[in-house]
């Protein structure tokens, strides 16, 4: 037996020593730029790690790992910041200071450290995945240039909410989550998710035995009718939950319909729909469209332009991205 510097204490053999140790290279080599960092994972990625280790960095975080976590330097971003903006409600931090997320089906676990950001995924994972998801190639640091100076309040917003983004969310996910929203609070609408995706979405396990639930199907919630909506604190939300369900599952609202849509055309179709007002549509258009022009009004918000701009807000400044603006000073105001 010889003692491991990462704490633990199990016979080694050559393999081991070289699979164990492959993370902390990768850490370490942070100066590299990112295409010699990808080169070095996809050389190594293949290899399965059977014995537990220890992976140290500056959250300690300790875990069985059984594939290799990729790393990326990313500017004007903040996994903390967009898990409590209110656009997502499955990011949640854990217990050793990283965070989780469930989007798509699938289970992401993210350690940041300053503009080092470690993905729990393979590098084809990311790239057909999360890399449009959390909007990696839109130049944030020019969108927050482009405040003008004199405006005080848009500037200390967007200084607040350096990290922030808007993420490109799957439509169906966020047109219930967003339903759910209406006359409710981050919490709230948290463990009402949670609830709807524990109980009819599909229950899943990832190599290292974290349980984690996809976002319900329209056709199972359809079948699931009103009776079975009760109990997952909707309260008169499930009336909309449900007829939107039926709408989607049997085709009479298409969602790829929806997504050819501009701005306003897609606006409209929502609105069409039973239980979707103006800001749940813009929320919508914003979160899942990726319509960055879509420009949602809550009573935050509301309160916002009363206060800082009575004369109204400089739409035509920030033409084509004034929603991502309008996320900063909710944000901000949170």
């Amino acid at each position: 037996m010889k003692s491991v510097p990462f704490g633990r204490s199990f016979p080694l053999i050559k393999k081991d020593i070289l699979t164990a140790s492959l993370p902390l290279l990768l850490w370490i080599l942070q100066d590299f730029t990112g295409t010699v960092l990808e080169k070095v994972e996809s050389i190594f990625s293949f290899i399965k790690i059977k014995r537990s280790y220890k992976f140290y960095n500056q959250h300690k975080i300790i875990k069985e790992r059984k594939t290799i976590m990729i790393e990326k330097q990313i500017e004007d971003f903040s996994i903390e910041q967009i898990a409590k903006s209110g656009q997502c409600f499955r990011i949640h931090k854990e217990k050793d200071g990283s965070f989780s997320n469930v989007a798509f089906g699938k289970y992401l676990r993210i350690i940041q450290k300053n503009e080092q950001v470690l993905f729990d995924c393979s590098e084809t994972e990311f790239k057909e995945i999360w890399e449009s998801y959390f909007d990696l190639k839109t130049d944030y640091h020019k969108i927050k240039a482009s405040v003008d100076k004199k405006d005080s309040y848009l500037t200390k917003a967007v200084n607040y909410g350096w990290g922030m983004r808007i993420l490109n969310q799957d439509l169906w996910e966020i047109i219930i989550t967003f339903l759910i929203s209406q006359n409710n609070n981050i919490p709230r609408i948290r463990k009402s998710i949670a609830a709807l995706c524990e109980k009819f979405g599909e229950k899943k396990i990832t190599p290292e035995d974290k349980i984690y639930y996809t976002f319900p199907e329209s056709e199972t919630l359809a079948s699931a009718k009103m009776e079975g909506l009760a109990g997952l604190g909707l309260g008169y939300r499930d009336k909309y939950i449900y007829k939107m369900a039926c709408s989607v599952a049997d085709g009479s609202f298409s969602l790829e319909t929806l997504k050819k849509q501009d701005t306003a055309t897609a606006h409209k179709m929502l609105t069409d729909q039973y239980g979707i007002g103006n800001k749940v549509a813009a929320c919508i258009a914003l979160f899942a469209l990726h319509h960055v022009d879509a420009f949602p009004i809550d009573t935050h918000v509301k309160k916002i332009l009363a206060e800082h701009y009575p004369d109204g807000f400089p739409y035509e400044k920030y033409k084509g991205y004034a929603g991502i603006l309008q996320q900063y000073m909710f944000f901000y105001d949170l």
